[in-house]
């Protein structure tokens, strides 16, 4: 199918403007109980969030169970349910009592995570997650991290799988997730998908994915949800720490320098620094939706005010001028800033 064929075909998926990513209920990073998940996920409910993203990697399928249970007390229609292919969960064989930190997850280690980007995997995968999420329904169907195994192989045979799926109408769109840039523009341009997720590939502090993730979206009609948009914490609060976490190591002192500048423009401005992170990648023509973690009530609820909270146009303007961010309104020059 042509670009412009794309782009003449209505999505076949309209997600809300703020999402929910449901890791944290798979007990990432600490254990919650099953009560302290639910208040988590009632107060996403509550504060409006009508997307919920999932996976089985999130606590060896904690998240899906707990997710699932929850979102059946709600009517079906008023919700937006994705999950994710590529990760089959099978016993595991090694399991001596221990836990699954080794991912950063506080369950037992009793499953294991198997590759599978056959199309029989993805199809079983579906079926699974189907089982553990207690719903028949999954709006769309994420291949999760092909990099990390296989992209040629996703390629190949992964994504013409889920493009099967959805013509058979197993499930309404379909998509990769990721947080490498070559992966997610490689299959933007390689098969037909409907939206993808980009994780901290394109937010306020840095936006590699502008280069070619955003431009093949734009080409092909093909939507983003970004995700990670605190940039592993250290846009989730006004004062940003200079020892705070970043992916899997310490802040580069070039990340840093740009932190402590967009949010002295933050300030100025009398906007929020989290505020700005969450609405920052909504500026684009081709980002549908922003999703958002939390382990407390209190942090869905701030979420989704500040998602809510009015921005004015001149701080993005600022940002701009001062080399932070790409000039929003012109999408050709939607480049990052080095």
């Amino acid at each position: 199918m042509s670009a412009s064929d794309r782009n003449a075909v209505p999505e076949r998926l309209s997600v809300p403007p703020l999402g929910y990513g449901a890791a944290n209920v798979g007990n990432l990073f600490r254990p919650l109980t099953d009560d302290e998940a639910w208040a988590v996920l009632d107060a996403a409910w509550e504060s409006g969030i009508r997307f919920f993203d999932t996976a089985p990697h999130y606590g060896l399928g904690l998240s899906e169970r707990r997710l699932g249970a929850f979102l059946q007390t709600k009517p079906r229609d008023e919700y937006v349910l994705s999950t994710k292919a590529g990760r089959l969960l099978r016993p595991n064989p090694d399991h001596a009592g221990g836990l699954d930190t080794a991912n950063d997850f506080h369950v037992p280690d009793d499953l294991q995570r198997v590759w599978d980007f056959s199309a029989e995997g993805v199809r079983v995968s579906v079926e699974e997650s189907r089982e553990r999420l207690g719903i028949e329904r999954i709006d769309l169907l994420y291949l999760h991290d092909p990099e990390r195994h296989d992209l040629d192989l996703a390629l190949a045979e992964a994504l013409p799988a889920m493009e099967q799926l959805r013509a058979e109408g197993e499930v309404t769109a379909i998509g990769i997730g990721s947080m490498v840039s070559e992966a997610l523009a490689a299959a933007v341009r390689s098969a037909d998908l409907d939206l993808i997720m980009v994780a901290g590939r394109y937010t306020l502090l840095e936006q590699p994915a502008a280069v070619d993730v955003l431009p093949a979206c734009r080409e092909t009609g093909t939507g983003i949800v970004a995700a990670s948009v605190f940039n592993s914490g250290l846009l989730a609060s006004s004062e940003p720490r200079r020892d705070g976490r970043y992916e899997y190591g310490q802040l580069p002192d070039e990340l840093w320098d740009r932190l402590v500048r967009i949010a002295a423009v933050c300030a100025d401005h009398g906007v929020p620094l989290p505020a700005a992170a969450i609405q920052f990648p909504l500026q684009s023509d081709v980002v549908r939706s922003v999703v958002v973690g939390g382990s407390r009530p209190a942090q869905l609820q701030q979420n989704a005010e500040y998602a809510a909270l009015e921005i004015p146009t001149g701080l993005w303007e600022n940002l701009a001028s001062d080399g932070l961010i790409p000039r929003l309104n012109h999408p050709s020059s939607e480049l990052p800033v080095v």
